[in-house]
């Protein structure tokens, strides 16, 4: 094949769509566990509604952050050396973890020791280390796929708009359901609405059980990626610290994604004792600004092939630190918040687009340095470093609102004070943090004519490669 062949190829790249669906189908359903478990309301529905303290709640999370420390790049490891010839080395961990994951994700909302403080601390502790091991399983895979599944901007662009379409109706139905159903002034004994947002939870367990499993059997991987020898765990670790443009990123997103949980952990604490909104009025805010994240991908989209990834990426992040501002100034009441609100979103959505594809990016370039496909490892040490920002983000804010006064009682009367500090911490911390993530990206170096130069020549390795895996095949 000739060099002139293989360059106009690139450019070809097809991705059918049921695979584009499948791997929408499975962002999904990892998004919307890990959003309300991790993210959105296990943290107000331990403080709020079962009325576990402030203190024992955030020493929770920073416990878990030992596990999150620990499980994900092993994990991560250990899937990139799976070999298993009749279903690949990702495809088994989605296919049979989906019904164990939908599983815990029902039990998440179900404590078995309620009798005490202690015994509920220790109730969140335990379901935050299980539930956290079978998400990390699922969502390494689902986080890498892009690299797995597509190698040029445009084809992974395409990909990434269905997955983001996923990622962002998850987060959309994490924030809503439970502003509608776990929101009000009633502790979890008498709520008429608790029962239906079990309930309402555990059908979401079983259909995003099936939605992944079915996934399973649409979506590409690389097989031939299991004909390499892969590292050892030592020379992983060595060779993905030595990726430059991996260590500016990951300094980079862990002060982005601080800011992100914090707004998944205060918006319910926003939208409840800010703007008093309760039942449906509660939705609007939300459904405004995933609106925003929904329309705003298309926009992002071409962005990226016009400006190229960094430029957006970096646009994005200066945008959405931005909006955050205005919401300190503006959002204290509902009409303006709306306008803040929907200001977020328009930001936020050109980050669902493209966070992966940058790693994505990384994971070419740490295979033209060592030869070797790792997207799994790349995830794993993306979440060791960025999945204590699950922890940090919840104690940050509880502290934050616990200083200026907030009481976790469903009926007190919240001091103007602990107003206040609902607002800096839900606002003004997202916005400098998301400043500083963006300065940091100007140093990232994956960009311009040289590095697309370098990615045709990798799909020109990839087509060899695949060459070999199916003369391998054949013998």
């Amino acid at each position: 094949m000739s060099e002139d062949s293989i360059k106009g190829k690139i450019f070809e790249e097809e991705i059918p769509t049921s695979s584009k669906l499948a791997f929408g189908g499975i962002s999904f359903t990892s998004g919307f566990f890990s959003s309300l478990v991790i993210a959105t309301s296990f943290t107000y529905f331990y403080n709020v509604k079962l009325g576990l303290a402030e203190s024992f709640t955030g020493l929770a999370w920073l416990i878990f952050i030992a596990w999150n420390a620990i499980n994900d790049p092993l994990l991560g490891f250990f899937q990139d050396r799976t070999k298993l010839e009749k279903y690949g080395r990702r495809i088994p961990y989605i296919r049979f973890g989906a019904p164990l994951y939908s599983f815990l994700f029902i039990l998440s909302w179900f404590p078995i020791f309620v009798g005490s403080q202690l015994a509920l601390f220790f109730n969140l502790l335990f379901m935050l280390y299980t539930f956290d091991t079978l998400y990390t399983m699922i969502g390494l895979i689902s986080y890498s796929l892009p690299a797995e599944m597509a190698i040029t901007q445009e084809s992974r662009s395409n990909l990434m708009v269905f997955g983001a379409i996923g990622s962002a109706f998850s987060m959309l139905l994490s924030f809503v359901i439970p502003a509608i159903l776990l929101t009000g002034d009633e502790p979890l004994e008498v709520d008429p609405l608790i029962p239906i947002f079990r309930i309402t939870m555990i059908i979401f367990g079983i259909i995003g059980g099936i939605i992944m499993f079915v996934s399973s059997y649409y979506i590409k991987e690389n097989k031939y990626a299991m004909m390499e020898e892969p590292l050892n765990f030592k020379e992983s670790i060595i060779e993905t610290f030595k990726n430059k443009p991996f260590v500016i990123f990951e300094i980079s997103n862990f002060i982005f994604l601080t800011a992100q949980f914090i707004l998944t952990n205060g918006v319910l604490y926003y939208v409840d004792f800010v703007l008093d909104l309760k039942g449906i009025m509660a939705m609007v805010p939300l459904i405004l600004f995933f609106l925003m994240v929904f329309l705003f991908f298309p926009v992002y989209s071409k962005m990226v092939k016009i400006w190229g990834l960094k430029k957006t990426f970096i646009f994005c992040l200066l945008f959405t630190s931005a909006a955050f501002i205005i919401g300190f100034i503006i959002g204290w009441n509902f009409a303006p918040a709306i306008v803040a609100m929907i200001l977020m979103g328009a930001g936020l959505s050109g980050y669902f687009l493209t966070n992966q594809m940058i790693m994505a990016d990384i994971i070419d370039n740490d295979e033209i340095l060592t030869g070797k496909r790792r997207e799994t490892s790349y995830a794993g040490m993306n979440a060791l470093i960025t999945k204590p920002t699950n922890s940090i983000a919840p104690w940050l804010f509880l502290t934050i609102i616990g200083a200026f006064g907030f009481i976790n009682e469903p009926e007190a009367s919240q001091p103007e004070s602990a107003e206040i500090g609902i607002m800096i911490a839900f606002t003004l911390i997202p916005a400098i943090l998301i400043l500083i993530s963006a300065a940091i990206m100007y140093f990232y170096p994956l960009a311009g004519s040289e590095w697309k130069s370098k990615k045709e020549e990798l799909h020109e390795i990839h087509q060899k490669k695949e060459e070999e895996y199916l003369k391998k095949l054949e013998k």
